[in-house]
């Protein structure tokens, strides 16, 4: 289940809000006899967090939550999560578990011995607070009626938000739902990474930035480039995975502004932007590279992710 996009926080005795939790979206099964972790795009992501794989509760469950690493302050740290994301050897998962613990933030049961899905959303929290739940999974707490010192304790840290949810609710598995409401303390929004510019000085084996597209009807719409917010190591790594995806053609619709000499790659890396503004002309104005994320590309829409999504 999917939440909507919301301008801001507000007060409402029929909502309770929580933190929004900047990490990977997973839903964890244990049938009784093993656990199975499947992020939002439907992958296996078990082996990536075998910590989470050695899960195991009195009764088959199923519960939605966030993946979450924490840094040295104990805030949640969507950069130092990736260093735990599209790691393929088991050494590697290994030595990465050993730098970079993780947790795993529950927010919802959608079965517990039962189908929970058309419970109240009330009663599936309550379900989940009796859980017996083995270290490092946690249970994301939640504030009733009024958002406003969460919101402050949010915004003084730099969080990424909150999200409202509405009591009564059911769970409607892959819907975006009015009933679920994201807050965002900063804005970001998620882009398609369909090429990039050359890099000059200390970047010159990299890249200068990265071209970004949302999906409309006419196909990839251009809007815009990011080439600050990475670190060395990101730099090298993502131009490293770039030149495995190289496309002799460009995989936007022509648009008007549209840097001439680029690098033209396939479209399959999402990343996530923070941003001070949409121009008139469509383009990110000042943003910030966030890290990537495993939503899959179709998700990544003009309609859902562009200026609309801001109101």
């Amino acid at each position: 289940m999917l939440a909507t996009r919301w301008p801001g926080p507000f007060t409402d005795p029929g909502w309770v809000f929580e933190i929004k939790w900047d990490g990977v979206r997973c839903v964890l099964h244990w049938d009784g006899e093993r656990t199975v972790l499947r992020s939002r795009s439907g992958n296996d992501a078990t082996a990536r967090y075998p910590e989470l794989g050695a899960f195991r509760s009195e009764r088959p469950v199923v519960l939605d939550g966030e993946i979450v690493a924490l840094d040295g302050s104990g805030l949640p740290s969507f950069e130092q999560l990736q260093q735990r994301m599209n790691l393929g050897s088991a050494s590697l998962v290994a030595t990465a578990r050993t730098e970079v613990p993780i947790s795993y933030v529950v927010f919802d049961v959608l079965f517990d011995g039962a189908d929970l899905t058309t419970e109240p959303l009330e009663h599936r929290q309550e379900r989940l607070r009796g859980l017996e739940l083995p270290g490092p999974v946690t249970v994301s707490e939640v504030v009733a009626g009024d958002p406003d010192p969460l919101w402050d304790f949010v915004v003084e840290r730099g969080m990424e938000g909150i999200v409202a949810k509405r009591l009564g609710s059911g769970y409607r598995p892959g819907e975006r739902s009015a009933d679920w409401r994201k807050i965002g303390a900063f804005r970001q929004a998620r882009a398609v990474v369909g090429g990039f510019t050359r890099g000059e000085g200390g970047r010159r084996d990299a890249f200068g930035a990265l071209l970004l597209g949302q999906w409309d009807a006419d196909g990839l719409r251009w809007v815009g480039s990011v080439g600050s917010g990475f670190s060395d190591s990101a730099l090298r790594a993502i131009r490293a995975a770039l030149d495995e995806m190289v496309l002799e053609d460009s995989p936007f619709r022509p648009t008007e502004g549209m840097p001439r000499e680029a690098t033209w790659v396939q479209p399959v890396l999402v990343a996530l932007v923070q941003y001070k503004e949409w121009t008139s002309v469509g383009r990110l104005r000042a943003p910030s590279f966030k890290g990537f994320t495993e939503d899959p590309i179709s998700d990544v829409t003009w309609e859902r992710e562009g200026p609309a999504g801001d109101r």
